[in-house]
């Protein structure tokens, strides 16, 4: 008889899907129509939880499955898991780590670029053939290059790493700013996020920190100036997005790439309106090479977790 799996949120890969249905009996949970009269007649059967980073397991789900195996989060976020809870369980938590490295730092290079040169404004003045109508050289303002700008990073984990060597490339002086500095890294460290923001002329938040609420708020906004953009391919959370409102409707800054937000799928109406800003439905690790390699570590976590073993992933075993 297969290992009862539940997955709580789609998986976009069909090969991932196919290998899943061929090994497990799957119950797709955002497919259910009374989700908690099933639980309570299946829950004691589930060995295995998939689920998404933003969704996470609520612990009194968990209570519900009292002999699951490992919980396997198909992305990098877990703070919307009771890791306390899973670590008293003995219950492996397993995260996707390092296979959205070089997306989510390609998207953060794409947003600070897409904002500086104004892409999108650009794109949409062809497109609704304002072009024609206005043919003069002065009818879209000038942009900002990129290459050479001053990149503070926020976070010099994998993500912050990966974002430095590409701005590296062209041209940009590094700094950074991270609960202490590293040993390994050639750029310059500001152990003040505000100092930071002072001294650079793009601020990018890779930090994978959950619980840093509202970090970024208007006195950061304020030091980065009116020449300064700001990127967030991190944590929505980490910004106080009111703040970021007003001083990007204000011209504080310059401009905002941001492919996360506080609220998703709710975005500040102020901020889709704005011609400052480059704005992404939290996609940055939504290309088919990373999300097939997630879900081939999802596979590789049920498995090891199934077989007995300690999942090579997990955060709480």
């Amino acid at each position: 008889m297969k290992r009862q799996v539940l997955q709580l949120n789609p998986i976009l890969i069909p090969a991932i899907n196919d290998t899943l249905a061929s090994r497990y009996t799957v119950h797709k949970f955002f497919e259910l129509s009374d989700k908690e009269a099933w639980l309570r007649a299946h829950g004691a059967s589930i060995d295995a939880v998939i689920t998404g980073g933003h969704t996470g397991i609520s612990r009194a789900m968990l209570e519900q499955l009292p002999y699951v195996k490992v919980v396997a989060v198909n992305g990098v976020g877990t703070d919307a898991v009771d890791l306390a809870y899973c670590r008293s369980r003995h219950l492996p938590v397993t995260a996707t780590l390092g296979a959205l490295t070089e997306d989510v730092a390609d998207l953060a290079i794409g947003l600070l670029i897409a904002a500086s040169r104004n892409l999108c404004a650009g794109d949409r003045f062809v497109r609704d053939g304002q072009w024609v109508l206005h043919p003069q050289p002065h009818a879209i303002p000038l942009a900002r290059r990129f290459s050479g700008m001053r990149v503070g990073i926020v976070g010099m984990g994998r993500v912050g790493r990966a974002v430095a060597t590409r701005a590296a490339a062209f041209g940009c002086p590094i700094g950074y700013t991270d609960l202490r500095a590293m040993d390994d890294v050639p750029h310059r460290f500001e152990s003040s996020l505000l100092d930071l923001a002072r001294d650079s002329d793009a601020l990018v938040l890779c930090a994978a920190a959950d619980k840093a609420d509202g970090i970024v708020n208007a006195a950061v906004l304020d030091a980065l100036g009116p020449r300064g953009f700001l990127v967030n391919v991190a944590r929505g959370r980490l910004v106080h997005e009111a703040d970021l409102a007003a001083a990007v409707a204000a011209g504080r800054i310059a401009g905002a790439g941001l492919d996360v937000f506080y609220d998703e799928p709710h975005v500040p109406l102020a901020l889709r309106q704005s011609d400052r800003t480059t704005l992404q439905a939290h996609r940055a690790s939504a290309t088919w090479e990373t999300r097939t390699a997630m879900g081939e570590m999802v596979l590789d976590s049920i498995a090891q977790a199934l077989a007995g073993e300690r999942p090579a992933m997990s955060l709480t075993t």
